[in-house]
């Protein structure tokens, strides 16, 4: 059992979540008693709250606002005092006492503020066309346009230029990032021995074939962006409605995005679901009704702006009015649309309308489908810079840690960097809107394969920098996958409702033979009772990379692999596929199957066994019942072992029509395991469980662009002491313990490499060997899972 204080020092150690609401609670507040003299361009006492950079800047008489130490904050003693004279705000009954509360509370929490917010924004309208900057020239021989702008801007702010990540970094950021699941130990023994000046480049290319564990790493992404879920609000009672197949389908076929996009507004009925928006249970607001969510949805997803504010009034940060998000709701509306502002009515109609009328307009006049067609066509309109301008920031955020303009739903503020938006705009339009080849781009600058920055907690006070990428917390889906992919605990179904094999890879050809009785018509049948065990030995690369096995039996088996019971079984109709990598080593292994006949008369009997072994370089083999193996009627004791003297017999297989209705689905649960057509399962297509939540997976009522970087209290507190964390690490330490290590010295070694890409520092090991003791145990492997997975290089992308 862990120590009670461990959970408490590492709660001391992870940065938490505030728990005052900015957005909700302090802007208010400050809007109320000091936006009359310190917001906008009021500067009295030459004191601005305006930005955080100028709130930080203080007065004229020095600092107001200290993050994380009340004690030298002084707007606090102002708020608080009982001298009119000195009080702040000098008129009015000045703050209460829940108001100071919530005030120190915000200063403690390090004065977190929402990045982009002002109370007064700048004058800025952006681009709305695309646009070519001229590449400055290489540097060094840096010839990607990525690496061409941003030396020439690090040399302008005479910088220092990030070193280039070691090979073992970037393999374990370029596997999560593309497609979301961590490199086996074997993969990065491969990676980083390769000596090609071109690898990691043929690995970016490599990673994005991969369709399968692509589709399934970024339907995370898209499932946040498009508000869609396998269960919740609105699915039971016909109020909401999935896009998950035709999402998947999407991601797997690489759907050029103005497509994607056409498809979503114009939509077929596998994607109406998004534009349908959810249809709320009770009394809603007028600014929740599903015209109005389809506003907010286009305009948000595709545009990055947020006609959620301008749904209910005139937005309060930037210039969208109610009558952009209600003319954006007419087109989708079946009947004429009355404006409501702050809930209620105005008595005027709105007109169907987009809010870029340079590129053209809606026809009001026309019916429902087709102005959703003429919305799609504008939206997608080859001038549409914000369309093509807005998604690739989404995708440089998710790689690089950071938006070129940021928060990324801010698309109304300025970047960073124009000339580095728009190059990343250009390039999606030129692969002729293809998302992998803007993902491609970006891995296989220089940029992306810097070491990342180091952050401090003032790093962006006075504006943000560019020193290089920046770490990112693993997703909720990342983390879990990882754990399954590390412990063998991976399940073989999913929830989500896709099609995970290419076309024509649905059912993989079913190599296994079914093993035992011979042919019914000669009476060839085995008693009831009859046992008999099937033999195969075989060798193992040391490059093993990953292992899947199923198999079953008429009536009942028990697998023993390398004398570890892997598998067991009573219902042949029910195979059973489970993850085979935990079971095997390096050089010979060995099957033992035995297979037991029931009835009440003699019958046929069968067994069944398929699997695939793949190396670090992708090669598959295939393992299959068939007449290599051999069969005894001596029977192994509780551990696998038989008697030195079982006689082994050469196999009888049974004819091809024998059993044939039980290979079918044999063969679809062969293609879960295989590689080939349908890995197992990922966590983006399981429902959400308490860990998942606790890791911040969002229950996407709302549509979420960015998740949270920081770990939560709660988050801390299930990582910590919560049960299905726990139960998940004791499940992992059971699989880990069928393997034969050689010393526990070498499992902490494999789980190292296979967890970090990297192995124990020696410190690390000695903390491992006391933890682990002489011998393995369940206990001992458990917690050291659970130490290598609460250390900051697991849970970030660095």
């Amino acid at each position: 059992m862990r120590s009670p204080l461990v959970p408490l020092l590492f709660l001391a150690a992870v940065p938490l979540a505030a728990s005052v609401d900015f957005d909700h609670e302090i802007v208010p507040l400050l809007r109320k008693h000091c936006g009359e003299c310190h917001t906008g361009d009021k500067r009295k006492g030459s004191f601005s709250m305006n930005t955080r950079a100028t709130l930080l800047e203080g007065s004229e008489n020095g600092a107001v606002v200290v993050p994380s130490d009340v004690t030298k904050s002084k707007l606090l003693e102002l708020v608080a005092s009982a001298d009119l004279d000195v009080r702040m705000p000098p008129k009015g009954p000045g703050l209460s006492a829940v108001d100071i509360a919530k005030l120190k509370a915000w200063i403690a929490e390090g004065a977190v503020w929402t990045e982009g917010f002002a109370f007064k924004q700048p004058a800025y309208e952006p681009l709305l066309k695309p646009r070519t900057p001229v590449l400055p020239a290489a540097q060094d021989g840096r010839d990607h346009p990525i690496d061409r702008v941003l030396d020439a801007w690090v040399k302008e702010k005479k910088l220092v230029r990030p070193p280039v990540a070691d090979d073992a970094t970037f393999l374990r950021r370029v596997q999560l990032d593309l497609v979301g699941v961590l490199p086996s130990a074997a993969e990065t023994a491969a990676f980083v021995a390769d000596r090609a000046p071109d690898k990691r480049a043929k690995l970016v290319k490599a990673l994005l074939s991969r369709e399968v564990d692509y589709a399934d790493h970024w339907m995370a992404f898209w499932n946040d962006l498009l508000r869609n879920d396998y269960v919740g609000t609105g699915y039971i009672d016909g109020g909401r409605k999935q896009i998950t197949g035709w999402l998947y389908a999407a991601l797997h076929e690489n759907k050029p995005y103005d497509v994607f996009v056409r498809e979503l507004i114009a939509p077929t009925p596998a994607s109406e679901g998004f534009g349908k928006g959810i249809i709320w249970r009770g009394s809603v607001s007028a600014g929740a009704r599903p015209e109005l969510q389809f506003a907010q949805s286009v305009s948000q997803t595709f545009l990055g702006i947020n006609m959620k504010c301008a749904s209910c009034h005139d937005s309060f940060i930037d210039r969208w009015k109610l009558r952009d998000a209600y003319g954006l709701a007419a087109i989708t509306s079946n009947q004429p649309l009355e404006l409501v502002r702050c809930d209620i009515p105005t008595g005027k109609q709105s007109a169907a309308a987009w809010p870029f009328p340079e590129l053209g307009q809606i026809d009001p006049t026309k019916p429902r489908a087709e102005r959703l067609q003429q919305l799609a066509a504008l939206m997608t309109h080859p001038d549409n810079g914000r369309l093509q301008r807005t998604i690739v920031n989404r995708l440089w955020h998710r790689l690089m840690g950071r938006g070129v303009v940021h928060p990324v739903d801010a698309m109304q503020t300025a970047p960073w960097n124009q000339d580095l938006l728009d190059i990343l705009a250009n390039r999606l339009v030129e692969s002729k809107y293809d998302l992998k080849a803007v993902l491609e781009f970006i891995a296989t600058s220089q940029a992306y394969q810097s070491q990342a920055e180091t952050l401090t907690r003032t790093a962006d006070d006075k504006g943000y920098v560019y020193r290089g990428p920046r770490a990112k917390r693993l997703t909720a889906e990342q983390f879990v996958d990882a754990l399954w992919r590390l412990t063998g605990t991976v399940p073989v179904k999913v929830d989500a409702g896709v099609a995970r094999a290419a076309a024509g890879q649905s059912s993989l050809a079913w190599q296994a033979q079914p093993l035992w009785s011979n042919d019914k018509a000669k009476g060839e049948l085995p008693p009831v009772g009859e046992t008999r065990v099937f033999r195969l030995r075989f060798q193992v690369p040391e490059s093993l990379a990953k292992a899947g096995c199923v198999v079953s039996c008429d009536n009942s088996y028990e697998l023993f692999v390398n004398g570890k019971t892997a598998s067991k079984g009573d219902d042949w109709q029910t195979p059973q596929a489970f993850d085979l990598t935990s079971y095997l080593h390096a050089g010979e292994n060995e099957f033992l199957l035995v297979g037991r006949n029931g009835g009440s008369a003699p019958n046929a009997a069968a067994v069944w066994l398929q699997a695939y072994l793949r190396d670090a370089k992708g090669k598959d083999t295939t393992l299959a019942t068939n007449r290599a193996w051999e069969w005894t009627a001596a029977l192994p004791n509780a551990k696998g072992v038989l008697p030195a003297n079982a006689t082994w017999r050469p196999v009888a297989v049974l004819a091809p029509a024998v059993w044939s209705k039980g290979e079918p689905k044999m063969g679809e649960l062969l293609t879960q395991l295989s590689g080939k057509g349908i890995p197992p399962a990922r966590a983006s297509l399981v429902k959400s469980d308490m860990l998942q939540r606790s890791l911040g997976r969002p229950n996407r009522e709302q549509i979420v662009s960015m998740r949270p970087n920081e770990l939560s209290t709660l988050e801390a507190i299930d990582l910590a002491n919560g049960q299905a964390f726990t139960d998940l690490l004791s499940r992992g330490a059971t699989n880990l313990l069928r393997r034969s290590w050689k010393s526990p010295d070498e499992f902490t070694q494999w789980l190292y490499v296979s967890a970090l890409c990297r192995p124990p520092s020696a410190a690390e090991l000695k903390v491992a060997q006391e933890i682990l003791g002489p011998r393995l145990n369940e206990q001992g492997v458990s917690d050291l899972l659970w130490a290598v997975c609460m250390l900051p290089e697991f849970q970030t992308i660095r």
